[in-house]
């Protein structure tokens, strides 16, 4: 066993201690605390959510007109999705299938159902607690109402040291490693497209805050709805099954053999660990974004990240299990994470399909690394305001897209469930 190899066996044995006693005991706990206090906010104002993102309930004070330098709801909600849907919901939901069985993608929905609330609640305490940032906009997230509700600015500096290492660093990894990936089942090589991910990434990052709204404002949308789309065309292709795919996923979550097994609980530890990485709710992330937006009352913030959590795991989560499930090698497969959408997707409406899904995880994973990115400097400029430091993040975050394409698989996704774990830890304990 060389020092890789050992490295991973430790973090892989944290990872089962701090997911499978831990989080999801506080996780499921905390969204139902939250579901219930707030009178199941997150399925009664399901409307008011809609009305946000399509404008007719306006997230600014009527008459009230932006202000330069600042960042609209829905720009803010676009930054959080964008890091919220990349590879959790194209490669991470294909590993939680394939280790879990079709039960985890129930686990997956019951997740974002609670984490709806728990994301409301951090979000709201992200507009209350948010700082004007000197440039005519807003900074926030959890290490700010750390810091100005709790009195803790010291765990302030911790919380934001996890997220840069994190998002800016360990995600960005992932994102990179799956586009390499998913280029390498295409095309059989991905060095070039490594570099141009990298090189936009540069560009953008480098441009600031409104260059990355502005660029996740229009891509957001336009990927997610047509990866949906494409998902409803192969549920209508494999109508007659649609039935049979239901009942696999109820009894897989609650059946007697999935319990004589032993099997449920390895489906609820993957569907709730995969739907966490997907959708971040609970974790202290999206808050970053949501602090970034003018509206007139901190609670439409919150709720149109919460409406972001649906996004990303009732609808794009879900596309990408019925494709997989309706695979019928998925569970036999050799092959890992993106590879198995790919296949998946080929199987139903051909090869054209592995090329499909190779342009999604690129945008997918390239509006990430963009929001990824952001939450890193959101947490620095609360570190520190020093621009050398911030010129050294913005390079040691592009070399991490390059590094990311060759590093194994099996470690990356273990450094970001450590990493993602003790945010969401943190985080639990201080909203509440």
């Amino acid at each position: 066993m060389d020092f890789m190899d050992f490295l991973n066996s430790i973090i892989g044995k944290i990872n089962n201690v701090l997911w499978s006693y831990v989080l999801i005991a506080l996780l499921i706990l905390s969204g139902l605390f939250y579901t219930l206090r707030t009178g199941f906010a997150q399925g009664r104002l399901l409307g008011d959510m809609v009305a946000l993102i399509t404008g007719k309930l306006s997230s600014l004070k009527d008459g009230e007109k932006k202000v330069a330098g600042q960042v609209t709801g829905f720009q803010a909600f676009c930054i959080a999705v964008a890091s919220h849907v990349g590879t959790g919901n194209l490669a991470g939901v294909a590993i939680a299938v394939v280790v879990g069985g079709p039960g985890a993608l129930f686990w997956m929905w019951i997740i974002a159902l609670l984490g709806g609330a728990t994301s409301l609640i951090e979000n709201t305490l992200a507009q209350t607690y948010k700082v004007k940032d000197g440039k005519g906009g807003f900074r926030g997230g959890p290490s700010y109402y750390m810091e100005k509700a709790l009195g803790q600015k010291t765990l302030g500096y911790i919380f934001s040291v996890i997220v840069i290492v994190t998002f800016a660093f360990v995600f960005n990894t992932v994102q990179a490693n799956t586009i390499a990936q998913a280029f390498e089942t295409s095309f059989g090589k991905y060095g070039m497209t490594t570099t141009i991910a990298a090189a936009l990434t540069a560009l953008i990052i480098f441009g600031g805050l409104h260059r990355i709204a502005n660029v996740v404002g229009y891509m957001v949308p336009i990927m997610a709805i047509g990866y949906v789309v494409v998902a409803i065309f192969v549920l209508a292709l494999n109508i007659t099954h649609i039935p049979r795919l239901f009942m696999s996923i109820i009894e897989a979550a609650f059946g007697l053999k999935q319990v004589v097994g032993g099997t449920i609980g390895v489906a609820m530890l993957q569907g709730i660990k995969r739907g966490l990485y997907s959708n971040e709710a609970g974790m202290g992330s999206a808050p970053n974004a949501a602090a970034t937006s003018n509206v007139s009352h901190p609670v439409k913030q919150g709720l149109l990240q919460a409406f972001g959590v649906f996004v990303d795991t009732i609808l794009i989560c879900s596309a990408t299990g019925f494709i997989v499930l309706l695979y019928p090698d998925f569970a036999t497969t050799a092959k890992e994470g993106i590879q198995v959408t790919q296949d998946a997707l080929a199987y139903s409406i051909g090869n054209w399909g592995k090329d499909f899904i190779t342009l999604c995880i690129f945008l997918f994973a390239f509006s990430s690394l963009v929001g990824n990115y952001y939450y890193g400097e959101a947490n620095l400029e609360f570190l520190t305001k020093n621009k050398t430091s911030m010129l050294i993040f913005r390079i040691v975050t592009v070399a991490c897209v390059f590094l990311g394409s060759v590093a194994k698989l099996a470690f990356v996704w273990n450094i970001a469930d450590v990493s993602m774990g003790i945010m969401a830890l943190m985080n639990i304990i201080v909203i509440a």
